[in-house]
């Protein structure tokens, strides 16, 4: 996809950091922008932000873990603006510690959001964009933490790693099918977003919190408070879209992180 003009963008997690972001370029290129969050608003808020650039703006409050919420959103959107153009899959969150130290709360609170929320966000859009048969693209805001061997948040890593084999198999399918619907998968590293604070939005129900040394959880929050841009982020999104490129890595001094993995494999050590 390369021309944005008038074209339709869904975005969730779309109040704050990369979302947000995201919001920001779809508008600034002149794309009707759907903005989706769990918390109404803050959607309010991020769209009364991005008024200036004169795009048309929508909320949807939207919880990504339940798929009645997904299938919601899209009909919101195509009675809004009749099609989907650009989806980007950016929501998650981020707990736990390692395996056996993390709660099942934990567990199923990021497997929720950051897998299944993908999950139902391709189950349901992507029937509309091979209908609507007209050029698209799909962006899945992964991380590092999908490619790199190790991360200290066992479940935050392992969702990461399944939302790059679901970006993988979306690619090759689209290819297999000739389907004008273009995938890019970003994997960022620490950027400034509110992920250190993802507590705010956790279900009352998943309430069994992995108790964090004070330690950990203040590296945590310092390396957060030290990452990219945002705007980094959305801004390499978009070069790739349109270049038609699928792999994004926003901070390149995770290569050799990523291609010890790769040896790894390779050499089956």
């Amino acid at each position: 996809m390369k021309q944005f003009r008038d074209k339709v963008a869904v975005i969730t997690g779309a109040a704050s950091g990369i979302g947000l972001a995201m919001a920001e370029r779809c508008a600034q290129e002149g794309m009707k922008v759907v903005l989706s969050g769990i918390n109404y608003d803050n959607l309010v808020r991020a769209a009364e932000a991005l008024q200036p650039t004169g795009a048309e703006l929508y909320c949807v409050q939207a919880d990504v873990s339940k798929q009645a919420d997904i299938d919601a959103l899209a009909q919101e959107t195509l009675s809004a603006f009749g099609a989907v153009d650009l989806l980007v899959n950016n929501a998650g969150v981020a707990a736990g510690s390692s395996i056996w130290e993390t709660t099942l709360a934990d567990w199923q609170w990021v497997i929720d959001v950051n897998l299944w929320g993908t999950i139902y966000s391709l189950h349901t859009f992507v029937p509309i964009m091979l209908t609507q048969g007209t050029p698209a693209h799909i962006i899945n805001i992964c991380s590092t933490a999908g490619l790199v061997p190790y991360h200290p948040l066992a479940p935050y890593q392992v969702t990461k790693h399944a939302v790059l084999a679901l970006s993988e198999n979306l690619y090759h399918s689209m290819a297999q099918r000739k389907a004008r619907i273009g995938v890019t998968v970003v994997c960022p590293g620490f950027v400034r977003t509110q992920i250190a604070d993802a507590e705010r939005n956790r279900p009352a129900d998943l309430d069994d919190v992995t108790v964090l040394s004070e330690a950990m959880r203040t590296q945590f929050q310092r390396a957060v408070a030290a990452g990219i841009a945002p705007e980094a982020v959305s801004d390499a999104a978009f070069d790739a879209m349109q270049r038609g490129q699928f792999y994004v890595l926003t901070h390149p001094e995770y290569g050799a992180e990523v291609e010890k993995r790769m040896n790894a494999i390779l050499q089956q050590r």
